[in-house]
């Protein structure tokens, strides 16, 4: 294969030189396009030195070979690793002023980036725009992960491992059996394990490309007065999990979030293809979710929904001091089924999950009660996970069994989060595909 590896100016640039050599010995034709800026920190002799192929960023050097079309042109891919946010930037925008720009311009082939800055970069509303955009055109993003950064600085940011970014480059090509194409799929899958939600090896990461999932998470909250509520113990962990695994696996992802915490959401909010939209009541969570549904592929409630909410709410604080002794009452009304309204509006084709949390003195009852209520939301998929005291809430850890819509357990599991999601992306997969 014909590879073209992109760099642009940042420090992550030492990582692209084990990336190039991956390539190379794997037998790829490899040419590579530095930026100005990137030149500054691994020189040309180095790239030439492994790529066995002159290295320049001018778009007029060797302008007898019309190098700034014939590279894009004879391309199979075009990698840019890493991706700073400027590059990132003037690719969105088609900028053509340097050699990568033109070759990019100039190609067919797919783009596939690894974005590398600091937090604050990535998370810039424009950063994630453009990066919004590229994929809108069919671009795939490789990370970024989470880790040290330059200086003393840590967060979402940091380049993925060349393994990771070789292997997804094969993938996209359709060059997973070429040689070295099996081995580095196994590396990066065993990198990407570790990495926990959205992980997997490299020929399960696009199993919901170019779907549209929409994703529930967390508990609502429902005001008594502007100091209390009633809620329950949901932590969202596995809604997030879901979401992040979902986007990593190919899908642009919206997730409905109800009150939770910004430390559980903080590697989803990373992602580009994950758009976080918060909510706090049950009235609130129905909206954003109808409006999530319409043209979803997948829709997944794992949020969990108070029943009832209070008929009014106080401006004022309850203050036991005024009640002269007596405990308040409180009129409660029942909530909208945010669930069976989904099922209601649902369209052809999209496939509806649940989530049951129950408690139960064994495994027939749980069972018992599942399939209760699968009967009575009409879900595609209901995901039925034991709570208590000590287990399923507020824990990493959780245990499901997955009813289909005639009850019958097609997913049995007991896993952390993380991989519980990776799971049921691929049941949800498995159900698209039929």
């Amino acid at each position: 294969m014909n590879i073209v590896l992109g760099v642009s100016g940042g420090i992550a640039a030492y990582k692209a030189v084990s990336l190039a050599r991956l390539f190379v010995e794997a037998g790829h034709e490899l040419h590579v396009v530095p930026t100005a800026n990137a030149l500054e920190f691994v020189g040309a002799v180095t790239w030439e030195a492994i790529s066995g192929h002159p290295v320049t960023h001018e778009v007029n050097e060797r302008a007898d070979e019309v190098r700034h079309v014939r590279l894009g042109q004879q391309a199979d891919a075009v990698v840019v690793a890493p991706a700073t946010a400027s590059a990132i930037a003037r690719l969105a925008a088609g900028i053509a002023d340097d050699l990568l720009g033109t070759t990019a311009l100039a190609t067919r082939a797919p783009l596939i980036l690894a974005p590398a800055m600091h937090t604050e970069m990535w998370e810039h509303p424009a950063t994630r725009r453009n990066v919004e955009l590229l994929r809108e055109r069919g671009a795939t993003i490789v990370g970024p992960d989470s880790g040290r950064l330059t200086g003393a600085d840590s967060g979402p940011g940091r380049m993925s491992d060349p393994e990771r970014i070789f292997a997804e480059t094969l993938r996209v090509i359709g060059a997973a059996d070429a040689t070295g194409g099996a081995a580095a799929a196994d590396a990066a899958g065993a990198d990407a394990a570790d990495a926990g939600a959205g992980s997997g090896s490299a020929d399960r990461a696009a199993v919901l490309a170019g779907r549209r999932v929409a994703v529930s998470a967390g508990g609502t909250r429902e005001p008594i007065d502007p100091v209390r509520f009633i809620g329950n113990r949901s932590s969202g962990r596995q809604g997030a999990a879901i979401a992040l695994a979902a986007a990593e696996r190919g899908a642009d992802v919206i997730l409905v979030a109800a009150n939770v915490e910004a430390a559980v959401l903080a590697e989803v909010r990373a992602h580009p293809a994950v758009r976080i939209v918060p909510v706090g009541t049950a009235v609130e969570l129905r909206h954003e979710m109808e409006e999530a549904s319409v043209g979803s592929d997948v829709i997944v409630m794992t949020a969990a929904v108070a029943d009832f909410r209070p008929a009014t709410v106080e401006e004022l604080k309850i203050r036991k001091a005024e009640l002269g002794g007596a405990a308040p009452v409180i009129e409660l009304v029942e909530n909208p089924d945010i669930l069976a309204g989904l099922v209601a509006q649902r369209t052809a084709g999209q496939l509806v999950v649940g989530f049951a949390a129950e408690t139960a003195d064994d495994e027939d009852r749980l069972l018992e009660l599942g399939r209760e209520k699968q009967r009575r939301k009409g879900v595609d998929l209901l995901a039925v996970n034991p709570v208590g005291w000590t287990s399923g809430f507020e824990s990493d850890r959780n245990s499901i069994r997955v009813l289909d819509h005639e009850g019958a357990v097609v997913l049995r599991e007991e896993a952390s989060k993380a991989e519980l999601a990776a799971s049921l992306i691929e049941l949800f997969a498995q159900r698209l595909g039929r």
